[in-house]
Formats: structure tokens, C-alpha cells, sequence
């Protein structure tokens, strides 16, 4: 079986997830910082009238941060059904990949807590970590980003 991803970096790490839970890809914008939000949130922004949480993979991941460049992209996706914009360094391509170049993730993967990952896809000579969307945020952690975006909105 077969499965199409939309592949981005962070730093010098190649990740990819399914296309079907992007909803868009977006240049870097002004992202309105919000009082109490946790370090891995860098804020809200307005994408198309629409209040948007955005956070920060890297911090969420803890890896080290790099400044923002013209190739920096907001990956707007849908976490359990809670819109969210994931901060990348750049979105590198949509591929399709066969199940079969997929490994389960070793034990102890790079910097990256193992319970985000899916597997890992081996692409040419480059190896691409698969995250698990819905497991980049707890559930407590998706209902805080969304009520402090909302709060954040209202005032």
C-alpha cells in the first residue's frame, strides 16, 4: 500500500507526515504572542479570518532552535480535529512512499520522544521520520492551545 506525505525539516532532520491531515502551507507570518501559553507555543495569528494556535516543533520536540529564514514555513493541520499551525524549517516536497520502505522507529530515536513517531521511511539514501500527528499533543495539551487561542481572541 502506498501513502502520500508531505515532507519538511526541522534543523538537519527530515520528517514527514500525511498529506490528508495538511490543510495548507503557509509562508512565514505575524504570530501574536500569548500571556501564560505553554514554551512551545509561539502564539496565535490570523490565517483567512480565522484565529489560528501556532507552536513551535522544535521546542516541542527539544531540539535546538534556529532563527527563521525566507524558507521557514507555517504547516497548518488538523490534530484530532483541533486546527493547528506547526512552525517548520521548510517544506521540502509531497511524495508517495510504499509501505514496505517504512521500519518501525529504533528504540532510542535522535532527540525526538519515540511516541510522536510512527516509523521511518527510508527515501533514496536520506531516512524520514513519520510523526504521528495525533500524538504530538496530548489531548489536555490540544484543548489548552485551542482555549488559550480562543480566550486570546475574545479579548
Amino acid at each position: 500500500m502506498e501513502q502520500q506525505l508531505v515532507i519538511f525539516e526541522l534543523g538537519a532532520e527530515n520528517f514527514g507526515i500525511e498529506i490528508a491531515s495538511v490543510e495548507g502551507i503557509n509562508k512565514m507570518m505575524d504570530i501574536t504572542k500569548v500571556p501564560k501559553a505553554p514554551d512551545y507555543m509561539l502564539g496565535i495569528t490570523n490565517l483567512r479570518g480565522s484565529v489560528l494556535p501556532v507552536i513551535d516543533l522544535q521546542k516541542r520536540f527539544g531540539m535546538a532552535e534556529q532563527e527563521h529564514t525566507s524558507e521557514t514555513r507555517i504547516v497548518v493541520a488538523s490534530m484530532d480535529g483541533v486546527k493547528i499551525g506547526m512552525v517548520v524549517s521548510a517544506v521540502s516536497e509531497v511524495l508517495t512512499i510504499d509501505d514496505k520502505v517504512i521500519e518501525p522507529p529504533p528504540p532510542m530515536m535522535s532527540n525526538i520522544n519515540a511516541e510522536y513517531i510512527v516509523g521511518v521511511a527510508k527515501i533514496d539514501k536520506r531516512l524520514v521520520i513519520l510523526l504521528d500527528l495525533a500524538k504530538v499533543l496530548s489531548s489536555d495539551e490540544k484543548a489548552q492551545v485551542e482555549k488559550i487561542a480562543t480566550k486570546a481572541y475574545l479579548r
